[in-house]
């Protein structure tokens, strides 16, 4: 099913919706951050744009903590609200190529072509249908023998930021964000994202075994920097999957805020059935559901990036 319009929610969409309930439960606590996220983002128009391009790689070796749903689910919020996106579908599962409703059988042009054959990111790019914003780098199955072909190839650790500058200098010109989307290890193909990205994204998921991971990237990440890409940086960490309701995502949530600081976004996505189940229409949360919680977390977890990037914008002119 693809082709849905996207439609943000405003005020008047919840008219006549009790905004509070007279007692504090766990239920009406949800309802009143739900009405309190449609408000603020119904009084927030086009998200501002960055001085010049950000370029994220969404990384955590950890599986299943929400890291490509993120990916997808942040573009799409951006470019719903009027920014230029391109997301860069770099595992060989293809599921951010999914949810953007992009083919991506084999053969189809996309970051295999692009790694291996130098292949111009512009010829790669297929436009989402459901967010005309939002331009995409498929995966193929074809990505997943990549690692292997890489490790005879000349540069191979920087064929990506390459292909990437090449693309932003040109017919890329216009484009605000870039998220590249990783498989969840370690090899040539995070290599290459990490080389390429100027800052780093970490989902992580509000339980412990998605904390038992951390040290290890976050040394890979310094190995990087060291060796590779100086400009790389730690910015941004999103909580995932929160569960208000229980003590345990509580505690984790204030464990990485404590350790993390201000690189934390202030808005952790909740978990959710309708996020969940958005990929098997290909669609995002945010044309799926659009009037969901899952939906306005990921718009306002992306208006906090947006605007985090508009403040450093501000006070890198202003010195």
């Amino acid at each position: 099913m693809t082709g849905a319009v996207v439609t943000i929610p405003t005020a008047a969409d919840f008219a006549g919706e009790p905004l509070k309930a007279s007692a504090s439960t766990p239920l009406a606590d949800q309802a009143g951050y739900h009405v309190e996220l449609m408000e603020r983002l119904a009084s927030t128009g086009r998200y501002d744009r960055p001085r010049k391009t950000r370029v994220f790689v969404v990384a955590n070796q950890k599986g299943g903590v929400g890291k490509t749903t993120t990916s997808v689910n942040l573009a799409a919020a951006m470019a719903a609200r009027g920014l230029s996106v391109l997301l860069i579908d770099l595992d060989p599962q293809g599921n951010a190529s999914t949810a953007a409703a992009i083919p991506h059988g084999s053969g189809t042009p996309g970051t295999y072509e692009v790694l291996l054959d130098a292949l111009p990111i512009q010829e790669a790019i297929q436009t989402s249908p459901d967010v005309p914003g939002l331009r995409v780098v498929p995966a193929t199955i074809d990505l997943a023998g990549a690692e292997i072909e890489l490790v005879m190839l000349e540069q191979r650790e920087r064929r990506l930021r390459t292909a990437i500058d090449d693309y932003l200098a040109g017919p890329g010109r216009d484009i605000d964000y870039v998220f590249i989307d990783c498989p969840p290890s370690l090899g040539l193909l995070t290599v290459n994202a990490m080389v390429a990205a100027r800052e780093v994204l970490i989902p992580i998921q509000c339980e412990y075994y998605a904390l038992e991971g951390l040290s290890q990237l976050l040394g890979n990440i310094e190995l990087v920097q060291q060796h590779l890409n100086s400009d790389l940086d730690v910015s941004t960490i999103l909580l995932t999957m929160h569960d208000a309701r229980t003590n345990l995502s509580s505690s984790v949530a204030a464990e990485v805020r404590g350790h993390f600081g201000d690189r934390v976004l202030s808005t952790a996505i909740p978990r959710s059935v309708r996020i969940s189940e958005a990929p098997g229409y290909q669609q995002t949360i945010i044309t799926y559901d659009p009037n969901s919680t899952g939906a306005l977390s990921y718009l306002e977890a992306a208006r906090e990036i947006t605007e985090r990037g508009a403040a450093l914008a501000q006070q890198g002119a202003s010195s």
